[in-house]
């Protein structure tokens, strides 16, 4: 299969599907979420793959959507024909669809995490089976200052309440060790040691037949789609519209396209870091 923004590699019943635009820190254009559902019905077609290994090329795992494309896309679009809700809840489900790929694999999948994982990029991470990162790693969702929702709205189901209101109300990121600690992720590992964690496990995984592989992941998916999350990423995907068309959304993408969108994260993260200097 060809692909412009990830690609694979199959090492014995491993396959590992690599983000890649490390140019733009492996951000999601239009073509990789699209090409993310293929490769996935792709291994799980392929009897010679038993595990999934997610990873990106060059310095990050994934920093969420490509705020470039995605301001300048949002500018022309309202420009052409206004904010239609429903169109936008349809683009948006089409992306999600893409992203439970991963949830909905028969085979299972293990997110491999370094540096930025934010944004969309987590959708990503969530929706695999198992994430193992390295311990510096940045994992967030900064979005929830302004200009989007998770919409895999995954948060709560892996963390409880209290630790997704947390990190939902402040868009806080917290590093590997501390993803570990909160339960975010299964593991967290030295950078230098990722790579050979995440096979491991992989391998080990390996070795259970396939038809186990997907009765036991359909048993423990089962129970949280049991506990409402459809319903719940409908309103997640809903308050992702609504979000970029906000006054302080809309505001901000403006400022994003006057500035770029550098300046327009520094101006809406800039008072986070400063609260925490202040706290230090």
């Amino acid at each position: 299969m060809e692909f412009t923004s990830l690609y694979v590699e199959l090492h014995d019943h491993v396959l590992h599907v690599v983000l890649n635009r490390p140019e733009r820190l492996n951000a999601i254009n239009l073509d990789m979420p699209r090409e993310l559902e293929r490769a996935v019905a792709e291994a799980n077609a392929d009897d010679a793959v038993r595990v999934i290994v997610l990873r990106g090329a060059g310095r990050a795992f994934c920093a969420g959507y490509d705020l470039d494309w995605g301001t300048q896309v949002e500018h022309a679009s309202q420009a052409q024909r206004g904010w239609d809700p429903v169109r936008d809840f349809v683009g948006m489900s089409d992306n999600l669809r893409c992203f439970m790929s991963l949830w909905h694999s028969r085979k299972p999948v293990i997110a491999q995490v370094h540096g930025w994982c934010v944004g969309g990029g987590t959708d990503l991470a969530l929706c695999s089976d198992l994430i193992v990162a390295a311990t510096d790693a940045q994992m967030g969702y900064p979005p929830a200052r302004v200009w989007g929702s998770p919409t895999s709205a995954l948060w709560a189901y892996r963390l409880g309440m209290e630790q997704a209101k947390r990190l939902l109300l402040t868009g806080d990121p917290v590093d590997g060790t501390s993803a570990e600690r909160i339960g975010l992720i299964y593991r967290a590992v030295a950078l230098e040691q990722l790579a050979a964690e995440v096979m491991a496990l992989a391998t080990r995984m390996a070795l259970l037949p396939v038809n186990q592989l997907v009765m036991m992941k359909l048993l423990v998916n089962q129970a949280y789609e049991n506990m409402g999350l459809r319903t719940s990423q409908i309103i997640g995907t809903l308050f992702d519209g609504i979000a970029r068309h906000t006054p302080e959304g809309v505001a901000w993408r403006e400022l994003a396209l006057e500035k770029g969108v550098k300046a327009a994260l520094a101006e809406r993260d800039g008072p986070f870091n400063d609260y925490g200097s202040r706290k230090k």
